[in-house]
């Protein structure tokens, strides 16, 4: 796929996004430089401090890597702002999330939050890496502007498992969280608990089960309504339903039915089985 970019001279950014409704003035921000990006699927501008060249060029090639794997939920409606942080502390002082050792980036519906790949730990982030976290991050925005406008997005009461399976299914990551057996032991141990409805602090607390649930959650969808029915769900909300009508005018069933016979499938270990698998050292949001 061909793209036409262009290095751009930028002015101080002062103001980043909070939480879903709200924006602020960042600390510090000085994300002088950047990079637009033109190409069928949709428009990018690659925001980054002076002298972080190379930390932008590897975004970019990222970008460039995921934009035919996102096709297949639509286009982008909107252009993105990749806003690339110098380290960790800039990137949750920026999207307000505090806590999370393990957070390398944060979505919105036409911004992207991703900390200087470079900084990922000792050894920094592979390409790989980069493109498969970029790959995630960017179907949340697709996800967003497919289902709704700039100021309806947040009010759609997309659950967690949808927001974070879409992601996870899109960038083929059920090998970085926990396997279905492992859910299913989850259920045993925990009887009382309920990551696919009410995944509550187990997201900060032990995040790996709860990128698992969502992906095998979404991925139970697929597999018995098909990627169509998913794009459908994302059509009734840009429609003007919200997440529960939208799931059950598109599936037939509301969401809470699927939710329990996900549960029940897990429970009853519907799967036959499966083989634990490791659990990944950084997650993404």
């Amino acid at each position: 796929m061909k793209m036409v970019m262009r290095i751009v001279a930028l002015g101080v950014l002062v103001l980043l996004p909070g939480c879903a409704a709200t924006r602020f003035s960042a600390p510090e921000a000085a994300l002088e430089a950047s990079v637009a990006m033109e190409s069928p699927a949709g428009r990018f501008r690659i925001e980054y401090a002076p002298g972080h060249e190379q930390e932008a060029a590897r975004v970019q090639q990222a970008v460039t890597e995921a934009l035919p794997k996102l096709e297949r939920w639509g286009t982008l409606r909107e252009p993105i702002t990749i806003k690339v942080m110098p380290d960790h502390a800039a990137l949750e002082a920026a999207v307000r999330q505090h806590g999370y050792s393990w957070l390398r980036a944060w979505s919105r519906y036409d911004e992207v939050f991703i900390q200087a790949p470079s900084t990922w730990g000792a050894a920094g982030a592979t390409q790989p890496q980069l493109n498969e976290l970029l790959l995630h991050e960017l179907t949340h925005s697709v996800m967003y502007q497919q289902a709704a406008d700039r100021r309806g997005w947040s009010r759609k009461q997309i659950p967690l498992w949808f927001r974070e399976g879409m992601a996870s299914y899109t960038a083929e990551q059920s090998y970085r969280w926990v396997s279905l057996e492992e859910i299913a032991r989850h259920f045993e141990r925990t009887p009382g608990s309920d990551p696919v409805r009410r995944p509550g602090d187990l997201y900060r607390d032990d995040s790996n089960l709860i990128y698992g649930v969502a992906h095998h959650a979404f991925a139970f969808l697929v597999k018995r309504y098909g990627e169509d029915a998913v794009r459908g769900v994302l059509r009734e909300m840009k429609g003007g339903q919200e997440f529960p009508q939208a799931f059950e005018r598109a599936i037939g069933l509301p969401p809470d039915a699927f939710e329990r016979d996900f549960t029940r499938y897990v429970r009853w270990r519907g799967f036959r089985g499966g083989r634990v698998a490791p659990r990944a050292s950084t997650p993404v949001e």
